[in-house]
């Protein structure tokens, strides 16, 4: 099926089994039910939420089975899932054997879109282990900058089923797309598709990195115009390469570099592209200075150069790029500057709770104190320490998991000076930025950049970050 193909699907009396209540279940289910589907919902838990959610969709006529999330119910033609339940679940295994097809939220808004008469917009797809948020709106910035209609959608929060399917009419959707819904969504075929980079991640979920990265790779499969990779890391060129593509779709390289032909890169401060030129042989065009991209770090310029990519894969012109990140702002606890204390700064990157993710948020500055820890999930330091050991004035750890940075710091940075902290209350975060300011020096940035899950101490990053900031901030009005 080409790109711009609709797929129609007569629902009518069709016999589908939706696996999981929540923010994707309930939409799929009640989607598939108006189309005049026999829904059946299926769910793990059996709490207060669930039943509720339950019988707000039983007085629609669906069908809903608590606390059975393992058994496939009888007669199922298809099932939907959650991408959080994992593809060794019984019921998965079951509909394997009966020949029955698995689809995910994303597959099934891709089945649907123009199914209510609207126009069906193409997609310009993210994905990568980090950055994806941010590249994602980014290109959105950009898309609106250039005049068309559009909306930063998937795995960003804002759910694909009700782009395709609400009133609003696009020209095109930037999507987010995570590597669970990749597994599950075997049709999508985007017009212009980006993997940012690559770094174990999920591997419980997947199964091995070799699982991982196929997953990944799925969003290049059937591009029509570019399949956008990271120069810099080459396993995202290796997975253009095995990609079945529409004929005429080009790989597209982006890099922190000067850029070659068919790249976009940076020169002299200047984001700059030659890839979507007359002469890219011997042309460069100016798109933005490195100054316009907020902020500038290294890895923020990468995802920067990616968002430009797709958005010059649409046709979008130099002037747009510009404007679209100079308008963009980024989300909360993404590197988020805090505060200026005494000639140091205070960054939030709470987000970064994995060692790839604080690799690229230590790389940004030239003098850290960092603040790190929290749950590893399986995660070696060694690599992360030994990248950032000379930019590092000391080290403030915290969290259930702090014992194996530590011991990452005095077998390759022993000279560094480290607190640590043998709290995990929440109030541990107050202590630890008291102690990052007595280690720092004019210059330097204490930087919160965790490479660790936050829930032993918090109940998610932002918690984690908005506790940071607080700190900073108290901190901020007793020296002032």
């Amino acid at each position: 099926m080409g790109s711009q193909e609709v797929s129609t699907v007569d629902w009518q009396g069709k016999h589908v089994t939706v696996a999981g209540l929540g923010v994707s279940g309930i939409p799929a289910a009640r989607a598939l039910h108006e189309r005049g589907a026999l829904v059946t919902v299926v769910n793990d838990g059996d709490d207060e939420r669930a039943r509720a959610q339950a019988a707000e969709l039983e007085a629609l006529g669906i069908t809903v089975r608590l606390g059975d999330g393992a058994t496939l119910p009888p007669s199922t033609e298809l099932v939907v899932t959650a991408p959080g339940w994992q593809p060794d679940k019984p019921l998965f295994l079951a509909a394997a054997e009966a020949g029955v097809d698995i689809w995910g939220d994303v597959e099934l808004a891709w089945r649907l879109r123009g199914d209510n008469g609207k126009k069906a917009a193409p997609w310009l797809a993210v994905t990568g282990t980090n950055g994806k948020t941010t590249t994602v709106r980014m290109l959105a910035s950009i898309l609106e900058a250039a005049g068309l209609r559009t909306a930063a959608v998937g795995n960003i929060g804002v759910s694909l089923l009700h782009a395709v399917l609400g009133e609003q009419e696009y020209d095109v959707l930037a999507v987010e797309l995570s590597s669970y819904q990749l597994h599950w969504a075997p049709s999508l075929r985007a017009h212009s598709a980006a993997v940012l980079n690559l770094a174990p991640d999920h591997l419980d979920w997947h199964g091995s990195m070799e699982a991982y990265a196929a997953d990944k790779g799925r969003v290049y499969e059937g591009n029509t115009v570019a399949c956008v990779y990271n120069a810099a890391d080459p396993a995202t060129e290796d997975l253009v390469r095995e990609a079945d593509v529409e004929e005429g779709c080009r790989a597209i390289g982006f890099t922190l570099g000067a850029p070659g032909p068919s790249q976009l890169g940076v020169v002299d401060g200047i984001l700059v592209d030659r890839a979507f030129v007359k002469n890219r042989q011997k042309q460069a065009q100016e798109l933005a200075e490195v100054s316009d991209v907020n902020p500038p770090a290294p890895h923020n310029i990468a995802n920067a150069l990616a968002a430009a990519a797709l958005a010059r894969a649409f046709g979008v012109e130099p002037a747009a790029v510009r404007d679209g990140l100079r308008n963009f702002r980024p989300d909360a606890h993404r590197i988020e500057h805090v505060a200026d204390i005494d000639e140091v700064a205070y960054v939030d990157d709470s987000k970064a709770t994995n060692t790839h993710a604080t690799e690229a948020s230590l790389a940004a500055y030239d003098s850290i104190v960092w603040i790190a820890g929290g749950l590893a999930k399986g995660a070696t330091f060694d690599e992360l320490v030994t990248g950032a050991a000379k930019r590092l004035r000391g080290v403030v750890l915290m969290g259930a998991d702090r014992a194996l940075i530590h011991e990452a710091l005095t077998r390759h940075a022993p000279e560094v000076p480290v607190v640590d902290l043998d709290r995990t209350d929440t109030g541990a975060m107050s202590e630890a930025v008291e102690h990052a300011a007595r280690l720092a020096r004019p210059g330097d940035t204490v930087l919160l950049a965790p490479a660790c899950a936050s829930m032993d101490m918090f109940t998610n990053y932002n918690k984690r970050g908005e506790a940071f900031a607080d700190a900073v901030r108290a901190r901020a009005e007793t020296s002032a």
